[in-house]
């Protein structure tokens, strides 16, 4: 290839790109469909997603297990 023809390619590819952003930008301004949730949705309770009850701390054994380690080692060290 020649460099002028190295720079039509990247002329045309680069033109390409914008025309493909500015149609898809339109098409979703003509959908009247926003590019991001809105804030203002209410949510019905159907979509929400169910978590049992649990401890907060989700590290609660390893904690322990630590703590009784460390109580271990200090008696050890008496």
């Amino acid at each position: 290839m020649k460099l002028g023809s190295r720079h039509l390619l990247l002329a045309s590819t680069v033109c390409f790109g914008l025309l493909l952003a500015i149609s898809a930008t339109v098409f979703c301004f003509s959908q009247r469909q926003p590019g991001l949730p809105s804030a203002s949705i209410q949510l019905d309770g159907a979509d929400l997603q169910y978590f049992p009850p649990g401890p907060e701390f989700k590290l609660s054994r390893e904690a322990a297990a630590m703590k009784a380690s460390s109580e271990r080692y200090l008696r050890e060290a008496e």
